[in-house]
């Protein structure tokens, strides 16, 4: 796919969000991020015959569900520092924050060997600097934490959301479905904001887990 079919595919996906927030420290260089989507999806084409990044095959639909859903949630992202992706697979939703936010600081955890080079891969392709932590996120030091930690289509998604919100100090990001609101091992010590419903994807939402300051 050409750059300018991705734009078109992403608009209604990357329209800002209301009342200003989550805006960047830039204004954002959307011609030069489509041209890097474009090696990205090249990428995922090549190699997801060989080690099955994702289950999506048409490029379209890795454009709207991986690309589109990823980059909603960067554009919503606010005052953030330091991101970690928990259980980033293919680089979702990682890579496209890191593109739409140069300025956070985002670490993608994938303990499977080949898809942790596979990240490396479209660190190198795409220029963009993201670390890959090739490891369990339990594996990490105790003190590393993060300001954010966004998961999306995790394995066991609530023992992952449990260690998420060890290592984040100011929210959890989860990429999940409306029936998916209550995380029990987020309940003490963290808020669930308002769902955000994603765009063109049914009953797909963000949620937030807000850490609590009292």
């Amino acid at each position: 796919m050409t750059p300018e079919e991705i734009g078109k595919l992403l608009q209604p996906y990357i329209q800002p969000p209301p009342e200003g927030g989550g805006t960047s420290v830039a204004p954002i260089d959307w011609p030069r991020i489509y041209k890097q989507l474009a090696q990205y999806l090249e990428l995922i084409l090549k190699w997801n015959a060989s080690i099955n990044l994702t289950a999506i095959r048409t490029p379209e639909e890795v454009v709207r569900r991986h690309f589109g859903e990823s980059l909603f949630v960067g554009l919503r992202l606010g005052g953030c520092s330091t991101l970690l992706d928990y259980g980033s697979g293919a680089g979702f939703p990682g890579i496209p924050i890191q593109l739409v936010r140069p300025d956070v600081e985002v670490t993608l955890a994938e303990s499977r060997s080949r898809k942790a080079i596979f990240l490396h891969e479209v660190n190198r392709t795409i220029r963009i600097r993201a670390t890959v932590w090739p490891n369990r996120v339990e594996d990490m030091p105790l003190a590393r934490r993060f300001h954010t930690v966004a998961l999306r289509a995790v394995d066991d998604m609530d023992a992952a959301v449990l260690e998420a919100g060890c290592r984040a100090t100011d929210r959890v990001l989860i990429l999940g479905t409306s029936r998916q609101l209550i995380y029990p091992g987020l309940s003490r010590n963290f808020r669930m904001a308002d769902p955000i419903p994603l765009p063109e994807s049914g009953e797909s939402v963000l949620l937030t887990a807000l850490c609590r300051t009292e």
